[in-house]
């Protein structure tokens, strides 16, 4: 893993448990769709866009068998 990628550190969610911000390793706050872009061109390290049953994308943290590390599981701001 590069070392100079961002990390999502935390999430803040909305009334419906939906991830809506991201904090980074940096401290930098960005917003659900910016960080979707930001993994889209691999500024994001351990997470990945993926196209759901929806038909939107999504964001979700790359499959490595631990729960602690997932998005939904990540400490709130």
């Amino acid at each position: 893993m590069d070392s100079n990628l961002e990390q999502v550190v935390a999430v803040r969610k909305n009334g419906d448990g939906d991830i809506v911000e991201l904090q980074l390793s940096s401290g930098t706050v960005v917003g659900y769709k910016e960080a979707q872009a930001m993994a889209k061109q691999g500024q994001i390290a351990n997470v990945n866009v993926f196209r759901g049953r929806d038909g939107d994308e999504h964001l979700r943290s790359n499959a490595d068998g631990i729960k602690e590390n997932n998005l939904d599981n990540l400490p709130s701001f």
